[in-house]
């Protein structure tokens, strides 16, 4: 009698393949490798932005009223919200995952391009921040300005070099993240993957929830330093 194939519960049936690439015997011995590589590629990002957490530490602890002159500058409210969005883009991507180990395709491309969606927003959010900065002459250069008398005005400039770099990087990642996010969901809408093989989805997921990450730990250094600076 002919094997049915997989049949998702949503009423799209479709059979699926795992792919098995030929360095390796087993599917399970392919997972283990790309988890672990996904992994050693973080623990290099975590490096990456770590050397930039201790740039802050250190100029934060020399200039202490100079950054939190600067912070104060910030639209906390801005990034709250955007703080909020990178949560929830945590959660679709999540759902997104469990819609494959349930074989339900049309869940999944929905999921990522609500993961998407929500990361766009961030990035459109931050646009408008760097605007802002742009118009009050806050981008470190030739024609920086910071007006307040109990600063510094290349000290204030030191914290926003450090504001530009690190979320202009996060902003890099997530720009990133879109676009394989994107693949994968025209991918999932072929029916690429399933209970049987989702992998990329899981390792996509790693990498999306460590920038989510990030940004949890700079919208409290950058943003609420300056929450009491008046």
């Amino acid at each position: 009698m002919a094997s049915q194939p997989l049949v998702e519960p949503h009423g799209h049936g479709a059979p699926h393949h795992a792919p098995l690439a030929h360095q390796f015997d087993t599917l399970e011995q392919q997972k283990e490798s790309s988890t672990l590589g996904m992994w050693l590629f973080l623990v290099t990002e975590i490096m990456f932005f770590g050397g930039l957490f201790l740039a802050y530490v250190v100029y934060r602890s020399q200039y202490p009223a100079a950054f939190s002159a600067a912070s104060h500058s910030l639209d906390v409210l801005l990034g709250g919200i955007n703080t909020a969005v990178l949560i929830g883009s945590s959660l679709t991507m999540a759902l997104a995952i469990w819609a494959a180990q349930v074989n339900w395709r049309k869940g999944i491309v929905i999921f990522l391009l609500a993961t998407i969606a929500l990361g766009s927003v961030f990035l459109g959010i931050k646009a408008v921040e760097y605007t802002d900065k742009f118009k009050h002459h806050h981008v470190p250069g030739a024609s920086f300005h910071f007006e307040d008398p109990r600063v510094q005005p290349e000290h204030a400039e030191i914290f926003f070099s450090l504001y530009f770099i690190m979320t202009g990087l996060h902003a890099t990642h997530m720009v990133i993240g879109i676009g394989v996010l994107a693949v994968l969901a025209i991918l999932s809408w072929k029916g690429k993957y399933s209970a049987e093989y989702y992998n990329p989805l899981e390792m996509a997921g790693l990498y999306w929830h460590f920038v989510d990450i990030v940004w949890i730990f700079l919208f409290p250094l950058l943003y609420l330093l300056g929450a009491h600076a008046r």
